[in-house]
């Protein structure tokens, strides 16, 4: 098993250069294809924490089940965002490459070498 994990979505351009750049400096990491294995509320909140922002960072705001659930409401709370997050994977933004105890986002894809 790889030290280094990467939340991947193949179909995103972002996601496939991040991994091109793991795979560039040898590293062969798991790949977690999120959208099929969501990760549940734990997993979640522990990369938010490595990644040092809060849920509502994480979330992709053009994503229809943002819209359609009202995710800008300033109300909801972190647990609630995270549970939404679980129910509506692509509501997660990609990809995220968690080397131990830190994680990077894949926005630009060079940001996650800063973990290597």
């Amino acid at each position: 098993m790889s030290e280094i994990t990467i939340y991947h979505n193949p179909r995103c351009s972002k996601s496939r250069q991040t991994l091109a750049i793991l795979e560039e400096k040898g590293i062969q990491p798991d790949i977690i294809l999120y959208l099929e294995n969501t990760p549940d509320a734990a997993t979640l909140a522990d990369l938010i924490s490595k990644l040092g922002i809060t849920p509502r960072e994480l979330l992709r705001k053009g994503e229809e089940a943002y819209k359609t659930n009202n995710l800008k409401d300033d109300s909801l709370t972190n647990e609630e965002i995270i549970d939404y997050m679980v129910k509506f994977p692509k509501l997660i933004e990609r990809p995220i490459v968690v080397n131990g105890d830190k994680a990077k986002l894949g926005r630009p894809p060079e940001q996650v070498e800063e973990i290597l």
